[in-house]
């Protein structure tokens, strides 16, 4: 953190806490990283993810916006990523990062969520709706990472090559690179200290085993159970994209049952880091409408007498 300049992340840093998880498939809890609520609120929570191989520092300059809006708010770091302690836990396949979070949901969030999932981050957010829709109230998926299959041929590594990919994930060079292809505009000093942020969890001694656990299980695959969502959904994509086209948005649009769909323009892959004044706003006027339409629909009706 000392290397950190950003003074949105080093705050939110601050606030990160560990919270024991159980799970099936680890003998002890799982010390589980996550950004708690200042405040309790009578609406549901919302609850940030983030991106693939991130962690809940993503958030650092929406989250704080969303929460001075009056909104309960998390950021939970995905099982793998992030800076849960995870010294006991081998398995951070797709089913395991699934219970993790619904354990952590059970145990701490206990209400429904507005669940809000970036770039892959959306597409464990629509597997996790579908298998526990009890726990998620509605959706907004960023720029989603949803009609990907899985980490393809990666799968079929063998194990030491797998570790050796992992290795350059985390390279500098390909960070920075990520990082200018991601956002329109960024300053060379920007990218640096960005690059610092992104990649800050990866000094963790477990970071590549559970890397390399989650890239040779095949990862997400969530293209088929889009249609199966049956929650309010917003659609946030920023218009010059050149991670994933906004054309795959429109699809997603249409293949999405209760959903709509805003662009922002001169944005790129994602806007909550790059726009996040536009991010917020368009989640808080989604809320409000969707909390506007559930008030009018649990209204009495008159009855009129002739």
């Amino acid at each position: 953190m000392e290397e950190i300049k950003d003074p949105f992340a080093r705050k939110l840093a601050t606030r990160i806490e560990r919270l024991p998880v159980n799970a099936s498939f680890s003998e002890k809890s799982i010390m589980s990283s996550c950004v708690k609520p200042l405040i309790q609120s009578s609406q549901n929570p919302v609850v940030l993810l983030h991106g693939f191989d991130s962690s809940c520092l993503e958030w650092r300059y929406t989250f704080p916006l969303l929460e001075e809006a009056g909104l309960e708010t998390w950021a939970i770091d995905i099982l793998g990523w992030g800076f849960s302690n995870l010294e006991r836990t081998k398995s951070c396949d797709v089913a395991s990062k699934r219970e993790h979070f619904y354990q952590l949901w059970k145990s701490y969030i206990k209400r429904p969520m507005t669940l809000v999932g970036p770039s892959l981050g959306a597409a464990v957010a629509v597997d996790f709706a579908v298998n526990n829709p009890e726990a998620v109230e509605n959706l907004v998926l960023i720029d989603a990472s949803v009609y990907a299959e899985g980490t393809g041929n990666l799968a079929k590594l063998p194990r030491a090559a797998a570790y050796a990919g992992v290795s350059i994930l985390k390279s500098f060079p390909l960070r920075l690179y990520i990082i200018f292809l991601a956002f329109k505009g960024v300053s060379f000093d920007t990218g640096l200290d960005w690059v610092n942020i992104g990649k800050l969890h990866c000094l963790y001694p477990w970071w590549e085993d559970a890397t390399v656990s989650f890239m040779i299980s095949g990862g997400y695959n969530v293209s088929r159970q889009i249609d199966q969502v049956k929650q309010k959904t917003l659609i946030i994509w920023g218009e010059d994209d050149q991670i994933i086209s906004n054309k795959l948005a429109v699809r997603l649009h249409c293949e999405l049952p209760n959903s709509i769909i805003r662009q922002i323009p001169d944005c790129g892959h994602l806007p909550h880091v790059e726009k996040p004044d536009s991010a917020a706003r368009l989640i808080l006027e989604f809320l409000q409408n969707y909390s506007c339409q559930k008030k009018a629909q649990l209204a009495p009706t008159e009855e009129v007498v002739y």
